[in-house]
């Protein structure tokens, strides 16, 4: 890893990057024809897709990224969005339990693979094993993730460290962020020297270098459902779901390293 580039406490950047420096906020999304809130690593791919819904079909579309988690709660308290894609199945569940999905329109529209970044692009490769030294990889610094009880990559990323046993390590140095691209950015602009993202963030951002990925046994799976939101009040949530599935999204997500579920 790089050892010259400045390091300051990432936690005095987290709350920068909570609050949208990279368009990124649990805010309310502007009125549309349609309001997609979607988890904060479907940007780079959901940003063309919706592009390019509005040139085939003329219908605007609006989509706010963040954590799945202030998504979920900001549904609860009666956002106005008509889709939710999350990047668990446990926020949809949630929202589920609670009426405020409509059940027959949830699939599962992609999965993902967790992956250790470094701060340096051309950074040696590790192997994730129980007898890997997160810690001493660390040295000074702190481990970026996003919220490890509530937003899924950081769930994820913390399951993977307790199933292989490297969390008690780690714990009281994890800088954690309000999203995944937050965490991603930590590491982008080395304020932590190592993170903890989907593969499909880590491709978004040639400043950092993935060095492992964990097992797939390690976490449960990846997984991303989309529904409509239950007081949504649109006509297109049908059409927008549908066009989800369709051969432009399909290429769209691959490009950013997407496994694409939905058929």
């Amino acid at each position: 890893m790089t050892a010259n580039r400045p390091r300051r406490n990432p936690m005095g950047l987290v709350l920068a990057l909570m609050l949208g420096a990279l368009g990124l906020g649990a805010t309310p999304a502007r009125a549309g024809d349609i309001t997609v809130f979607a988890a904060a690593s479907l940007k780079t791919a959901m940003d063309d897709i919706a592009a390019s819904y509005a040139a085939q079909t003329g219908h605007g579309v609006d989509v706010s990224f963040a954590g799945s988690s202030a998504l979920a709660r900001q549904i609860q308290q009666g956002a106005p969005a008509d889709i939710f894609i999350s990047a668990n199945p446990g926020w949809m569940d949630i929202l589920d339990q609670g009426g405020l999905i409509v059940p027959e329109t949830r699939f599962d529209l992609v999965g993902n693979t967790l992956v250790l970044i470094a701060d340096d692009p051309l950074a040696a490769p590790v192997a994730i094993t129980a007898d890997l030294d997160l810690a001493g990889m660390l040295g000074g610094g702190h481990l970026a993730m996003a919220m490890v009880e509530a937003v899924p990559a950081g769930i994820y990323g913390k399951a993977a460290l307790v199933s292989l046993g490297l969390w008690d390590g780690v714990a009281s140095r994890v800088a954690q962020a309000d999203n995944v691209r937050a965490a991603l950015a930590l590491v982008s602009l080395g304020e932590a020297p190592l993170g903890i993202v989907y593969a499909t963030d880590a491709a978004a951002d040639p400043k950092v270098g993935v060095i492992g990925t964990f097992p797939a046994g390690s976490h449960p799976p990846i997984v991303y459902p989309a529904a409509a939101v239950a007081a949504s009040g649109t006509p297109l949530n049908a059409d927008f779901l549908s066009f989800l599935r369709g051969p432009e999204a399909r290429a769209a997500f691959e490009k950013q390293g997407f496994t694409v579920i939905a058929r």
